[in-house]
């Protein structure tokens, strides 16, 4: 060999080597795998600590879940606790690729699955990759090199499944108790009982501020506290003339409402949604038009990390204060799994309803972004009830602010939020409500009604349908289903 080629090959040698070693000190490390089983779900956490590209897929004959992380180590004690779990015989790993990762876990039975990324919980650091199995057969077999592709960036826009938050919500019997009385919150009523034939939908109403807190005021002197009570009256007794609803108000006068005690009043009254009801302002008296909000998703972190530093709210954290769900025995990082699943299927519902109030509304008046808009407002902070705050129209605009105080452009808007929250229940009736039990037996043949252990992936493939389709034919924007709800399926697929 010349001397040239020599020093090539050590020099292509050399690189080879810091290559590798860079790789090494770029990998990311697999810290452990914990479970939990509830209702015929498991959920297994796999706990990185650090962004990781990932796949996951099943495999029959013997079935087995399969888990391949990219460029990742892992410890000897990675699975200590996962063992115990029932479902799982046996759990093994091995280095493949040179640097990456396979985690195979042998399973009792065949699973259906869904999966998805998941931040660090509050106050921890890593990532978290989350998988959900129930009983069932995920279709899938073959050599583990020839399986469909399903890899996922963490950290990005994945698959949240609330399955067990919501599981825990169908099945419990939720019976609405009047608050105590106070001079400044509105005095609740029993919801109907529709005859033994499933309970009312609660929804709460919120005109925005009151007594001492006037809001904003137009240019002829229109107060918003004024112009969101009657509104919010209009729409009340749209809801309290519908079957299967029933509706409670935050304020029926010109008292102050704290904002946290807003929300909390929607809790005592265990509600399905909470709408707050404003009027905008702006410094331009040109800007008009309507618009509508969800939390946000920084909001839900920053509320998430609120209530697992109260200690005294994790006994009522899910499903209201006789909490459907109790997690005063739960450990911190569980609070927060099951905290950060609540609030993302919270949000995912309150943005499906919040596109069609959008739709009504836009129907007869100007709409200011047309879209749902999100914000951290306070008032929308509810981890367990979809909530929405709608800015009806701008008082600091002159021809607004004179429609905003006529009884017929007010009845409209009550007509429009009253029809969207509607329209959303429709296509979402909670279980064990009159809505639910009067659609039981109304499901068409290009209908499919959401079972428990149901999945969204899950249904498109025994539809012979894509999930996209789906979420289109539905208006879903996450891969979030809730059981009872009614789908429809796409054709032409």
């Amino acid at each position: 060999m010349s001397k040239s080629r020599w020093w090539l090959a050590c020099l292509l040698m050399m690189g080879c080597l810091l290559l590798q070693a860079f790789s090494s000190a770029q990998a990311m490390q697999l810290s452990g795998i914990r479970t939990w089983s509830h209702d015929g779900t498991t959920r297994a956490v796999f706990d990185v600590d650090g962004d990781v590209d990932y796949q996951v897929f099943t495999l029959k004959d013997p079935a087995r879940l399969v888990l391949d992380f990219k460029n990742t180590t892992t410890t000897p004690d990675i699975a200590d606790s996962a063992k115990q779990e029932a479902l799982f015989k046996n759990i093994r790993w091995a280095t493949r690729n040179g640097n990456d990762l396979r985690v195979v876990i042998d399973l009792a039975h065949p699973v259906a699955y869904s999966q998805f990324p998941l931040g660090a919980a509050p106050g921890k650091q890593g990532s978290r990759v989350v998988v959900d199995m129930q009983a069932g057969d995920s279709g899938e077999n073959g050599d583990p090199e020839a399986q469909p592709k399903q890899v996922a960036k963490q950290g990005a826009a994945g698959d949240p499944i609330a399955d067990i938050i919501k599981q825990q919500q169908a099945n419990a019997e939720r019976q609405s108790q009047a608050p105590p009385e106070s001079p400044n919150v509105a005095v609740a009523v029993s919801p109907k009982a529709n005859q033994g034939r499933g309970r009312d939908i609660v929804v709460i109403i919120d005109p925005g501020h009151g007594g001492k807190d006037p809001g904003t005021h137009g240019p002829g002197g229109t107060l918003e506290k004024t112009v969101v009570l009657q509104i919010g009256k209009r729409v009340k007794s749209l809801f309290d003339n519908a079957r299967g609803f029933v509706a409670r108000m935050t304020r029926d006068d010109d008292t102050f409402v704290p904002l946290r005690g807003r929300t909390e009043i929607a809790r005592k009254d265990h509600a399905d949604f909470f709408v707050s009801v404003h009027a905008d302002a702006a410094g331009s008296s040109s800007a008009r038009g309507s618009s509508v909000y969800a939390l946000s998703q920084h909001g839900a972190t920053s509320e998430t990390a609120r209530w697992l530093a109260q200690k005294e709210n994790n006994s009522d954290l899910i499903g209201g204060v006789e909490g459907d769900l109790d997690l005063s025995d739960k450990d911190e990082m569980l609070r927060g799994v099951l905290l950060d699943l609540s609030m993302t299927a919270t949000i995912n519902a309150s943005l499906s309803a919040g596109r069609q109030l959008i739709d009504h509304l836009g129907r007869f008046n100007r709409l200011h972004t047309g879209r749902v808009d999100q914000a951290g407002f306070v008032v929308l902070k509810s981890p367990d009830i979809p909530s929405l705050l709608v800015e009806t129209g701008y008082l600091s605009n002159p021809t607004e602010e004179r429609l905003l105080k006529s009884p017929s452009h007010q009845q409209q808007i009550a007509q429009a939020i009253f029809a969207g929250v509607t329209s959303y229940f429709r296509q979402h009736p909670p279980p064990g409500t009159y809505l639910a039990n009067q659609q039981g037996a109304k499901v068409g043949s290009n209908q499919y009604r959401v079972r428990p252990g149901d999945s969204l992936s899950l249904i498109a493939q025994h539809q012979g349908v894509s999930i996209e389709a789906l979420k289109k034919a539905n208006n879903l924007a996450l891969d979030v289903v809730q059981t009872g709800q009614v789908l429809t399926i796409p054709k032409g697929q």
